[in-house]
């Protein structure tokens, strides 16, 4: 038999094997478990939870929606930890805080990191509360793809591409980029930037040219941030959960609520972009894509 052929190494398959499944169980017990905070009697600050890039919306209204028609929840904290993500779901977030803000009050706290598409969410909210060494700012747009060209001659493969349109594949993989191209789609880029720019100026309550002159790409830490009009308080996110009780009218201590979390199964959790690295997701994925994104 193999195990007295080889004792060892089939003692090693065998620990091999229980420690995957050991792992693995683990996996799926924190995906099954629901966070959902205590439920304390009396008056609370719901917390929404923005953590790695964005990619999807839905939690984040689903929960906002939530809070906003829970009447035992005073106000709302939007803790950032992220460095942006795709353009459409950073502006729906932005959009449901905005609509939150004329029922409940919010308040965003950033973590380590709240820039471009995270700042994007953060600037919709009633005021911001950022650390002194956050990472923030990264205001702008990046807009890329990879091309495969060079690789396909080298293997020999002959691409064939039959379009109804000169500007239907724009960014293929497999061609050099035309100028035209390169111009279309800087045309795009600015737009977008453009309502970054105005984003920000409608929640910020800021001058738009002041706004332009933050708007290169560059990040800040929380306290740059802060003096440039950005941020309104210094704090850690105790802080932002004490000031969010004071404009709710919270008397007492604050008591935060956590919505619970969305149950997946083990395989949607495990290639869920929470999972996959997103300059691997871009690396494999040949499309064309506009992110507001801080890309150290």
């Amino acid at each position: 038999m193999f195990s007295r052929r080889h004792p060892y190494l089939f003692f090693s398959l065998v620990s091999l094997a229980l420690f995957s499944v050991l792992i693995l169980g683990s996996m799926a017990m924190v995906v099954w478990v629901s966070k959902g905070g205590e439920r304390a009697d009396g008056e609370s600050i719901g917390v929404v939870e923005i953590v790695g890039a964005i990619a999807d919306s839905r939690d984040a209204l689903k929960q906002l929606r939530r809070f906003r028609e829970d009447d035992t929840i005073k106000a709302i904290v939007v803790r950032i930890d992220s460095p942006g993500g795709a353009v459409g779901p950073s502006q729906e977030i932005y959009r449901e805080i905005r609509k939150t803000i004329g029922i409940k009050k919010v308040v965003a706290s950033m973590g380590a990191v709240a820039a471009s598409g995270g700042y994007y969410v953060a600037c919709a909210a009633d005021g911001i509360v950022a650390n002194p060494g956050t990472i923030t700012g990264s205001i702008g747009v990046i807009m890329g793809y990879t091309n495969f060209r060079e690789l396909l001659d080298k293997i020999g493969l002959v691409p064939v591409v039959i379009k109804s349109g000169a500007y239907k594949d724009t960014g293929s993989p497999t061609r050099e980029m035309r100028e035209d191209e390169r111009e279309l789609l800087q045309a795009v880029t600015s737009g977008i930037h453009e309502q970054f720019i105005t984003a920000i100026a409608e929640g910020r309550h800021m001058d738009r040219e002041k706004v332009v002159t933050a708007a290169d790409g560059r990040i800040f830490t929380g306290e740059t941030a802060k003096a440039q009009g950005l941020v309104d308080r210094l704090g850690n996110f105790e802080d932002a959960l004490a000031w969010a009780g004071e404009l709710g009218g919270v008397k007492g201590p604050v008591i935060p609520v956590y919505a619970p979390d969305e149950k997946l199964s083990l395989l949607r959790y495990l290639f869920s972009s929470k999972m996959v690295p997103a300059w691997l997701s871009k690396l494999v994925s040949p499309e064309i894509y506009a992110e507001y994104r801080y890309r150290p």
